[in-house]
């Protein structure tokens, strides 16, 4: 039995970001390391500049001794996650300054002791899950609660740790527009990184179609099914990216860039789903052991279609070759054209394909209606 072939760009890079993760089982792989670092630098110089600031501004602006609080909420509020929106700085600012605010203000009324401690936690896990339905806002806002609940009283007066928050929160939120991470790197990256995987799986159609082999197709089915972390990565990099430019005056310019990627994103999603169901339709097909060659030669034009689409994303220009190669494949997706003489069992697949090329067809940035006029007229 013929195998398919080994995993593509997009499975090495799906296992090199699961050797970066640092999980427990994982293997310790130097590129991965390397690569993470690397994606971290314009983390770490925000972050360092951040904190500089947050700190100077409490010590030598405002005369506090030790601002420490205005330091940890600038780094917890940035910090290396992924999802870099104003939004989400913004509200673990929040979380982390509210739980300083509450705990000073039940040890400047009763003291510090045991039963204050519980008293300080409480209200502000109370008061933070009910602002806020993230887990993290509460878990951050307790933490920080517990520090000053246990703590020594810091100098400089009342709710001194509540304005260092503040100010930490603050120069977090400005660094985000100011001195911002490049968005486009990430989201281009995790673009690229999804767009290899749906090669890697039509290609590996491509070649179980040319020979028929149903075990083959179950194969490919499941290879499909665990692009979805792809997707969510690049919607989740998106999204941020698109937040960030919105709010940062330096970035704002690629906004029409990074909405071209979103149609691109919202459509390409829609396309696994429904190259899945093209796949579980030639899983049953495929049990007679036939090859499909018509089939294969079409999904072969996708594979290239995609292929263009992925290197549109930094060379804009190949976007109308990437729309030409997709509509002259769309043309032929007319049972009685490409499969003359055949019985509905195999015509199915052709109608499966017509709303997965429409889903290519719009990401490329035609209209859904521009998409639906590529397609042969059913009724003919």
């Amino acid at each position: 039995m013929r195998h398919l072939p080994k995993p593509g760009a997009a499975a090495r890079g799906l296992r090199r970001a699961v050797a970066s993760s640092g999980l427990p089982g994982t293997v310790y792989a130097p590129g991965a390391s390397i690569d993470r670092l690397t994606t971290s630098l314009p983390a770490i110089v925000q972050i360092v500049i951040a904190v500089v600031i947050s700190f100077s501004i409490s010590r030598y602006v405002l005369g506090h001794p030790a601002p420490v609080t205005a330091v940890t909420v600038t780094i917890s509020s940035l910090g290396f996650m992924r999802d870099a929106r104003p939004l989400r700085v913004v509200e673990t600012a929040l979380g982390v300054t509210l739980g300083i605010a509450l705990s000073e203000a039940i040890v400047l009324g009763f003291g510090q002791g045991v039963w204050q401690l519980a008293v300080a936690l409480g209200v502000t896990l109370t008061v933070a899950r009910l602002l806020s339905p993230a887990a993290s806002f509460a878990i951050v806002a307790g933490v920080q609660s517990v520090l000053v609940a246990v703590l020594p009283v810091q100098a400089g007066g009342p709710f001194t740790r509540t304005i260092d928050g503040v100010i930490g929160g603050t120069i977090a939120l400005l660094c985000t527009a100011l001195i911002p991470r490049d968005p486009r790197r990430g989201a281009r990256r995790d673009a690229k990184r999804f767009l290899s995987a749906y090669i890697d799986v039509v290609a590996s159609l491509v070649a179980v179609l040319r020979v028929g082999s149903e075990t083959e197709t179950d194969r490919v089915l499941e290879q499909a099914r665990r692009t979805q972390p792809l997707v969510d990565s690049w919607r989740a990099s998106l999204d941020s990216a698109m937040a960030v430019a919105r709010i940062s005056p330096f970035l704002r310019k690629h906004l029409v860039e990074l909405k071209r990627q979103h149609v691109m994103q919202q459509n390409m999603d829609l396309a696994m789903r429904n190259l899945r169901v093209v796949t579980r339709r030639l899983a049953v097909l495929d049990r007679d052991g036939r090859p499909r060659p018509e089939i294969a030669e079409l999904l072969s034009g996708v594979v290239s279609s995609v292929n263009l689409l992925s290197q549109s994303l930094a060379e804009p220009e190949l976007v109308p070759l990437v729309r030409q190669n997709l509509i002259l494949i769309a043309v032929r997706l007319h049972p009685a054209k490409l499969l003359p003489g055949q019985p509905l069992a195999e015509t199915s697949v052709v109608f499966a394909m017509r709303p997965l090329v429409m889903d290519l067809l719009m990401a490329s940035g035609l209209t859904a209606d521009e998409a639906r006029a590529a397609m042969p007229d059913m009724s003919i």
